[in-house]
């Protein structure tokens, strides 16, 4: 097969066993450093994009987009919801109803948001069934003060399926023998696990005319809507043109303020962690310039032979640069095949190494989920080989300039 000189040489060189080992070392080294900054990019830039993904999906998916609320009880949140929904961006509408109180049982103490929800009507606006791993959501009947909750709530009040909690409300009951806060005994009938403290530890479940009751307001009457979104990102702006257009006796949140500072820090993160790793594969990509400058000064005779034979200083750069580009290629290959399946393998070996040695990385005490997810893009991938490739490809430029200036006879006058 034709080849052109440059190429023949070029890659002659880079496979040839050198007089010199120790040039031959610092090639595979930069070959490796070039493998090993392709792998950590793809690697944490996955774990990144894993983050993302469970904010948008396990999150996102529990708590609502948008809410719709007034400073008074709503009476009639189907005629509400009617008017929600003329707007195109509303996905589905759910009413609800919150509370927060503490959560006793026998002397242990929880912190808890009371959410009253209609089932029928919550699996539109949430995934909390994918979530639920004891019990089900439709037992949460009306009269029945059943509640549903987190597994970190549940571990630390010590309680199980049918086991009984009292919720103290911080509001309180004024009788002739003083002030007494307002308690009800609930029935625990579900727990779930989302993975997310903040969820799995203060939030319960209850149903909407329970709720209602424990406020003493009639069985009808409800705190807001959930609204579900198209579009999440557009959640702020659309939830204050519906509020808008309901009136001044409504107003709206959104998830942004919520949990927005959550999400945001989560992209400048994987922006500026990126940033730094790029220039982890900077320097091994421009480790190839030590390398070929120690080519170049072990080669100065083979140059120079050339040189005499006829070839041109662009013959003698094209060399070089092809056995530099090849060092960058070999090494950004093999990096990004061993990134591809270090991110695709490393949720599951994080979860083993945790199971050996006893320890959790990821408390969901401290962040919103407690392990580590990891989600390969094909983007990712390609961004980050082509950086490396750039990358590479500049590092030969100096050496090979600098290859092409040799001079045959002094480089031959001690030969």
């Amino acid at each position: 097969m034709f080849r052109p000189l440059f190429v023949f040489i070029g890659t002659r060189y880079t496979r040839a066993k050198r007089r010199n080992h120790f040039v031959s070392f610092i090639s595979l080294t930069s070959m490796i450093g070039l493998a090993l900054g392709v792998v950590v990019m793809i690697v944490v830039l996955s774990v990144m994009n894993g983050f993302d993904h469970e904010m948008r999906t396990r999150v996102l998916g529990m708590v609502p987009h948008a809410t719709i609320e007034s400073a008074k009880p709503i009476d009639d949140w189907q005629a509400l919801s009617a008017r929600v929904k003329q707007n195109p961006q509303v996905e589905a509408v759910a009413p609800f109803t919150q509370m927060q109180g503490l959560l006793t049982n026998n002397g242990r103490v929880q912190k808890m948001l009371l959410n009253g929800i209609d089932p029928a009507q919550e699996r539109k606006v949430s995934i909390i069934d994918a979530f639920v791993k004891q019990g089900s959501l439709d037992a949460l009947q009306p009269g029945q003060f059943g509640i549903l909750l987190g597994d970190k709530a549940a571990t630390k009040l010590g309680v199980t399926l049918g086991d009984k909690v009292t919720f103290v409300s911080p509001e309180v009951t004024v009788t002739p023998g003083g002030m007494f806060p307002r308690m009800k005994r609930f029935t625990v009938i579900g727990i779930f696990h989302v993975g997310a403290g903040e969820l799995d530890g203060y939030v319960g479940l209850t149903n909407l005319q329970d709720l209602s009751l424990l406020h003493r307001w009639k069985p009808e009457q409800v705190q807001g809507l959930r609204l579900k979104f198209t579009d999440l990102f557009k959640a702020p702006r659309t939830a204050y043109e519906i509020s808008h257009q309901l009136g001044d006796d409504y107003y709206s949140r959104d998830w942004t303020r919520t949990h927005g500072n959550l999400y945001q820090a989560i992209g400048m993160e994987k922006s500026m962690i990126g940033l730094l790793l790029l220039l982890i594969v900077a320097v091994a990509a421009f480790n190839i310039i030590s390398t070929l400058v120690m080519v170049v000064n072990d080669k100065r005779g083979d140059i120079a032979i050339l040189r005499t034979l006829g070839s041109t200083p662009g013959q003698i750069m094209a060399i070089f640069m092809v056995q530099g580009t090849v060092i960058g290629v070999v090494g950004t290959l093999v990096g990004a095949v061993l990134g591809i399946l270090a991110a695709l393998n490393v949720s599951a070996g994080v979860a083993l190494l945790e199971k050996l040695i006893g320890h959790k990385f990821l408390n969901a005490d401290v962040y919103f989920i407690d392990y580590l997810p990891s989600q390969l893009q094909s983007q990712d991938v390609l961004m980050v080989c082509g950086a490396a490739l750039v990358l590479s490809f500049l590092a030969t430029l100096y050496p090979a300039w600098r290859a092409a200036r040799t001079q045959p006879a002094e480089a031959l006058r001690y030969e």
